[in-house]
């Protein structure tokens, strides 16, 4: 039993890191801009696309440049629609970006059809023994080590840097940001193009862990959504705790309930209508933002 509990928090443990950088992308994006992304999941598709076609190079090494262009593709993407909507309703904002998604999704279609693919890097199957009876996949923990790093860089820029300052300015209130001197749809544009970035480079280390699809995407949104919620949308720490808490409670039916892996999947929509019904702003969230 100690050798199995150990497996699920080690499991859990390198899960919640992927978990994160999942959802911290679609936290940043809407703690600043207040946009509801609903084609997140479609730029993490993209990435993990990107990632396999990367003509032999392995993952790892093109994820600099998949987040570059993941990037570069949020910036001109808000800028010719997204930013023409901020002022419109949410119901506006979501129809759009679930638009964007669906073309997204056909796109893929057409470049790759239906059929799964994968990225088989050579650490792709392979595994260390702890015990005889503990194992620890090569790919997942590579995963987190690489997710750890995209985060921890994201919370310093936040922390140090005065770009960073500057979006979590406009994040607090919008009205004193400006007049501060911020350029706040600058920081708009900015915010959803890290977010982009993030998505895709997710994206790219999701390539060896999953299939790869055109409607991968959605699934990877709703757990998204979920672990936002958890946490608070609008804070990025809450968003690491929703992460790791939604990873561990995951991995314990997996392991615990007879057929547990098909149950696992239904907890993020459980999580995320309890959490609405108990504490809508999540654990960390806050009630508002000032205009």
């Amino acid at each position: 039993m100690a050798s199995l509990l150990l497996q699920i928090a080690v499991d859990a443990f390198l899960l919640g890191g992927v978990y994160t950088l999942m959802a911290v992308g679609l936290s940043l994006a809407f703690g600043v801009t207040r946009i509801i992304n609903f084609a997140h999941g479609e730029v993490l598709m993209f990435g993990a696309y990107a990632s396999f076609a990367g003509l032999g190079i392995d993952p790892l090494l093109s994820l600099p440049a998949i987040a570059i262009l993941g990037g570069l593709g949020g910036y001109v993407l808000f800028k010719s629609t997204l930013e023409r909507i901020l002022d419109d309703s949410a119901i506006n904002m979501v129809l759009l970006t679930f638009g964007i998604g669906l073309v997204m999704q056909n796109l893929a279609v057409i470049m790759w059809t239906g059929d799964e693919r994968s990225a088989n890097p050579s650490y792709a199957f392979a595994s260390w023994f702890l015990s005889d009876d503990v194992v620890i996949a090569r790919s997942r923990l590579i995963a987190f080590a690489v997710a750890t790093l995209f985060i921890l860089a994201l919370l310093a820029w936040l922390r140090w840097s005065e770009l960073g300052r500057a979006t979590r300015a406009v994040s607090q209130n919008r009205a004193a940001a400006s007049l501060m001197g911020i350029n706040v749809q600058a920081i708009y544009a900015l915010s959803f193009a890290l977010s982009s970035a993030l998505g895709a480079a997710t994206g790219g280390i999701m390539s060896f862990l999953l299939p790869i699809t055109p409607f991968m995407g959605f699934p990877i949104l709703v757990k998204a959504f979920a672990i936002i919620i958890l946490g608070g949308m609008d804070s990025i720490i809450g968003t690491v705790i929703g992460a790791f808490f939604l990873a561990f409670v995951e991995t314990a039916i997996a392991y615990l309930i007879p057929n547990g892996i098909g149950w696992a999947e239904g907890v993020a929509f459980f999580m995320l209508v309890l959490m609405l019904l108990v504490r809508p702003n999540g654990i960390l969230g806050t009630a508002g933002r000032e205009a």
